[in-house]
């Protein structure tokens, strides 16, 4: 983190521009630390908050699209000759498909504030095929709240930015394991759902 609060007082924009981007693609980068910091070098006058804005939207979605495209590219294919040694056989995939079918323009917009899930949603909506339209501005839209977010927090928190950040880091990674538990047992049910009825028909 210090690396990368010190040469993003260098060079500003485009350290968050691509520090956003690598981190969407799942590198370890403290990505809510990084915004938080540009909310505080606008509070200092280094930065101004709607060019940090922009930055860190426009690495956001660049990055979303990147993870979509790779996924594309994977496809199908690729889970039903790998998916079993990463949990993820092609029956599953169709689960998720059909999920992201009738959640993903909810999923696209709340997906950037929760650690680990964001890394993902895009790979599933490439290899699901969620229409490329509809993932941009979707994709675009909860990239601007997010990064917008976590930038005026850092602006108003000023020289108390990093004692917060830490706190609400906590929390967010509360909420993705309460949201992986809860995917879940959504999941589970359904399949206990499913077996009830096939049982009955018989």
């Amino acid at each position: 983190m210090h690396f990368l609060t010190t040469i993003m007082n260098e060079y500003g924009y485009l350290v968050l521009f691509l520090s956003i981007t690598l981190g969407i693609l799942a590198l370890p980068i403290p990505m809510e630390a990084m915004l938080a910091y540009a909310g505080f070098l606008s509070f200092l006058g280094r930065l101004h908050w709607f060019g940090s804005i922009l930055a860190s939207a426009a690495g956001s979605t660049l990055g979303m699209l990147l993870s979509y495209w790779v996924g594309c590219k994977l496809g199908l294919h690729f889970f039903e000759k790998h998916g079993k040694k990463i949990l993820i056989e092609p029956h599953r995939l169709n689960s998720i498909s059909n999920w992201l079918g009738k959640y993903g323009n909810k999923l696209l917009i709340i997906s950037l504030f929760i650690p680990v899930f964001r890394h993902f949603i895009g790979y599933f909506s490439g290899i699901t095929r969620v229409p490329i339209k509809i993932y941009t501005i979707y994709t675009c839209l909860g990239s601007t709240l997010w990064v917008s977010s976590f930038i005026f927090l850092g602006k108003t928190l000023g020289l108390h930015w990093e004692i917060f950040i830490e706190e609400i880091k906590k929390y967010l990674i509360l909420a993705s394991v309460v949201l992986v538990i809860l995917l879940l047992v959504i999941y589970l049910i359904r399949k206990l759902r499913n077996v009830v009825i096939e049982t009955g028909t018989k």
